[in-house]
């Protein structure tokens, strides 16, 4: 029988202790200085999450736990360079050993080391998207399909596809049918091109970002000397964002910690936000079940807003069954300001009291960039930027590029341009090109000779006998006829039609299947597209409408040196960007059912709880001055203005908490 012998950790000589008690509140120290074992830390929105699970790295550090024997799980590599670095303040330790980082760069260094045992050398490539997308692409045609004859989902789309599968470790057709139905006719094929992906990504030594942490998990699971070592080394796991987490991510940390337990995971299950990106709410609210023996610990401590903006956030979450209840407390002194409740007649009217208020902050010395507006959907902020925009109001869009910027919206608005003037040479190119088998090299052929066939007719009258009567390829023949007909639609007699319903004819006619097989997030550009319709429709004439898409455009580009990093500008963001950030003042727009929440989140339980927790995040970025807008009315997609029933989430926070705003015009 073997002897056991016990190495014992080498004294550790520091000069400086921590004083915990005096450096965090009760409620951290008791997270902070817990024994070992599972432990579940929700930390409500400003109360210090960051200083709680870096103080608990110090806590360890200062009692004995070697650098090597902690791993500290993170979302981005900068947060934990930003941990470590405030622990090397904290003590004078090397804490070097300590392995910090984001699950797919732990990942990655693991695979390094033992790859070998599934097939890979040491020095396989990590593709990134565009990478990812050409491999996918260069599989689909050996695979012997034509993405010209069939509409086949483009190399990006799938590999959104694949990502899903890898994330969530559903199957490929459960994933179809919950979020690309669409492709569900395709299903053996999509198999079969997935299935050919992986053998490709074997043969070249290649892997893309989802394996960093699915052929981590396999390996681990198929070789258990490996899982073993890591085990063993990894005594101490710390978990930060942990409602973020997807399943494959749960699954590896359950793995490591499997024998020790002593596995902390840090955050908010109020603040989880991104199901719709692979992330699973479960994970956090099932924690004390898969760790039964697991210690709870509240953070409620919030240094960030007044206590009147905590009150309404406090209210907004109370409904959501699904939680770990708990209450936010003021550490500041009320401002006697309550939030302001606004209702207004409609969008274009928000749109002016937002404004407004906006420059009477700033003449009350509150900075531009201390001032966020946000939404649910980037579409909701288009009067908003219009407004802005004639007002000479700088802005910068936290969620992206502007609305009327994006791809698909100037896609759609190049048929609307050309119809206008139809010697526009770049709207003419960005349409065709839209068309299966025609490129650069073809769009120039074709440009020619419409520029011809204009010369010699002078102005147009049929724009499906012009479009006829030009050669194009066999595989773009029947594409172009539909174009043709769809001009002939939209521009009768050569001319144009309302811009709305100009719109909705090109989307429904040859957009919306375009869309489908080159967006990865087709149905929010296609919603985009549908309000696109429905703000056009103040424009009875084509031009005075692309003279408005102009405005905002060239007024941005003229104020665009004054929007860097550097300068003022208000922010407006999605409140899925904003998540993490804070501002002296926040306006939160569109609060109406249908809009916040979505239209799409009202069936199920589990969805309208999402968007209630979307709702108290908007609310907890706000450190000083809060307003809720509600317009009671809503141009749609038919005719005549639609009535707004406030938001559902505003019903449920008592009238006393919040100061009733009533708007007149002069």
């Amino acid at each position: 029988m073997p002897r056991q012998y016990t190495l014992q950790r080498a004294p550790r000589s520091t000069s400086i202790h921590i004083d915990y008690a005096a450096e965090l509140n009760e409620q951290q120290l008791a997270a902070v200085t817990a024994p070992p074992g599972p432990l579940l830390v929700i930390a409500g929105a400003g109360s210090g999450k960051t200083r709680t699970l870096t103080y608990r790295v110090a806590y360890l550090l200062e009692n004995g736990i070697d650098p090597r024997n902690i791993l500290l799980l993170t979302f981005t590599n900068k947060a934990a360079r930003q941990m470590l670095d405030r622990v090397a303040n904290l003590l004078p330790v090397d804490a070097s050993g300590l392995w910090g980082g984001t699950f797919h760069s732990v990942g990655n260094r693991i695979l390094r080391r033992h790859g070998s045992a599934l097939g890979y050398s040491s020095g396989f490539t990590i593709m990134d998207r565009e990478d990812q997308k050409d491999l996918i692409n260069a599989v689909v045609a050996s695979a012997g399909i034509d993405p010209k004859e069939i509409r086949f989902p483009k190399g990006d789309v799938l590999a959104e596809i694949f990502s899903f599968v890898v994330n969530t470790e559903k199957p490929l057709e459960e994933l179809l049918a919950e979020k690309f139905p669409y492709f569900l006719p395709l299903l053996d094929k999509i198999k079969d091109v997935q299935a050919r992906y992986e053998k490709k990504k074997k043969a070249t030594n290649s892997m893309d970002f989802d394996d960093l942490l699915e052929k981590t998990l396999s390996m681990f699971q198929q070789h258990e000397g490996i899982a073993e070592f890591y085990r063993r080394q990894f005594q101490f796991i710390l978990v930060d964002e942990y409602q973020d987490t997807n399943k494959i991510q749960a699954d590896l940390v359950d793995l490591l910690a499997r024998d020790h337990r002593n596995l902390m995971v840090v955050g908010d299950d109020a603040q989880s936000i991104y199901s719709w990106r692979g992330a699973n709410f479960q994970n956090i609210l099932e924690f004390p079940k898969r760790y039964p023996d697991a210690q709870v610990f509240k953070i409620e401590m919030n240094y960030r807003s007044v206590p009147e903006i905590l009150e309404v956030a406090n209210a907004a979450i109370a409904a959501n069954v699904q939680q770990f209840r708990k209450s936010l407390q003021p550490t500041r002194e009320s401002n006697a300001v309550k939030p302001a409740l606004v209702a207004l007649n409609d969008g274009a009217e928000q749109a002016q009291f937002v404004a407004q208020r906006i420059l009477e902050l700033r003449d009350e010395d509150v900075d531009l960039s201390e001032i966020a507006v946000l939404y649910r959907a980037h579409y909701h902020a288009i009067e908003l930027q219009l407004e802005l925009s004639r007002r000479g109001i700088p802005y910068q869009i936290t969620s992206g590029i502007r609305f009327f910027e994006q791809a698909h919206i100037k896609d759609v608005t190049s048929f609307i341009r050309f119809v206008a003037n139809p010697r526009d040479e770049v709207a003419f190119k960005r349409m065709v090109k839209l068309l299966p088998g025609i490129g650069n090299r073809n769009a120039d052929n074709l440009w020619r000779a419409w520029e011809n066939s204009l010369n010699e007719r002078g102005e147009v009258t049929s724009w499906g006998k012009l479009f006829l009567s030009m050669n194009v390829t066999v595989k773009s023949k029947k594409a172009w006829e539909q174009l043709a007909y769809t001009l002939d639609e939209i521009a009768p007699g050569g001319q144009p039609n309302p811009p709305s319903e100009m719109i909705t004819s090109i989307v429904e006619a040859i957009y919306d299947e375009y869309a489908k097989v080159n967006f990865t997030n087709y149905e929010l550009r296609r919603e985009d597209l549908d309000q696109l319709a429905v703000f056009a429709r103040q424009f009875k004439d084509v031009h005075e409408f692309l003279a408005q898409l102009a405005l905002i455009s060239n007024v941005d580009a003229e104020a665009a040196p004054n929007q860097t990093s550097d300068k003022e500008a208000v922010n407006l963001s999605t409140v899925h960007q904003a998540k993490g950030l804070e501002f002296h003042t926040v306006f939160v727009i569109w609060l109406t059912d249908g809009m916040f929440p979505s239209s799409r989140s009202l069936d199920t339980r589990d969805a309208l709880e999402e968007e209630r927790r979307l709702f108290y995040v908007a609310i907890t970025r706000a450190r000083d001055e809060l307003y809720l807008t509600l317009p009671h009315m809503r141009l749609s997609g038919g005719y005549g203005d639609v009535f707004q029933r406030p938001s559902r989430f505003l019903k449920e926070i008592p009238n006393k908490l919040m100061e009733d705003w009533q708007v007149t015009k002069q």
